[in-house]
């Protein structure tokens, strides 16, 4: 069978494993994403898949002010070991992590933080805006299906695009670092404040 673009990155994500690796590992699965995690994990390539499930409670609380005091951000990373945490590639994958969310302002560190009534309320509005342009009962549900993928690679920091390289996404840059230090990280939280702006639940002045 043909395997496509989002498999080989669906498999990437969830493995770290190289691109032609997983796809080599679809073709031999016939697509079938759990086996073609089996096959890397066989050949020894699934490195941050199984360095994911450790514990990470060391690291660092990163802080990040831009255009001068404008924006300020204050995430956590997470690792496993102290040592890790005060290296410096550990560091600068915080620093760089900090300043992808001052830059692309996602809401949500995971696609399981957005809450249920949030992607309902999206997912009302793709339905009746697909209806004023006229599209057809049948389609509506694949042109849903689009736009809260779009939203989700919007709203969720792990999946937008890295912004030093678009080609891959935050959780892509997430494992390659597993891989490289040897030890889980995870992004545990992250706060975002931009001057004049409401935080969220914040009332509106009189």
């Amino acid at each position: 069978m043909a395997i496509t673009t989002e498999q080989i990155k669906e498999l990437r994500q969830t493995t770290g494993a190289g691109i032609l690796d997983c796809r080599k590992a679809l073709q031999e699965a016939n697509g079938d994403i759990q086996q073609a995690m089996d096959f890397l994990r066989e050949k020894g390539l699934a490195k941050a898949a199984k360095r994911a499930t450790r514990t990470a409670s060391e690291g660092v609380i990163e802080l990040y002010d831009h255009g001068n005091g404008r924006v300020g951000v204050m995430v956590e990373v997470n690792c496993e070991t102290d040592f890790v945490g005060r290296s410096d590639a550990f560091r600068k994958l915080a620093h760089e992590i900090a300043l992808q969310i001052a830059a692309a302002s996602p809401l949500y560190v995971n696609e399981e933080d957005i809450p249920e009534e949030e992607l309902k309320h999206e997912e009302e509005i793709a339905v009746a805006k697909a209806r004023e342009e006229g599209k057809p009962e049948q389609i509506i549900p694949r042109i849903v299906e689009g736009s809260l993928k779009k939203f989700k690679d919007e709203v969720v920091l792990l999946r937008q695009p890295y912004i030093r390289d678009e080609s891959i996404t935050i959780k892509d840059l997430l494992n390659e670092n597993i891989v490289s230090l040897g030890e889980s990280v995870i992004v545990r939280r992250f706060v975002r404040f931009a001057l004049g702006e409401k935080a969220a639940g914040e009332a509106e002045e009189e």
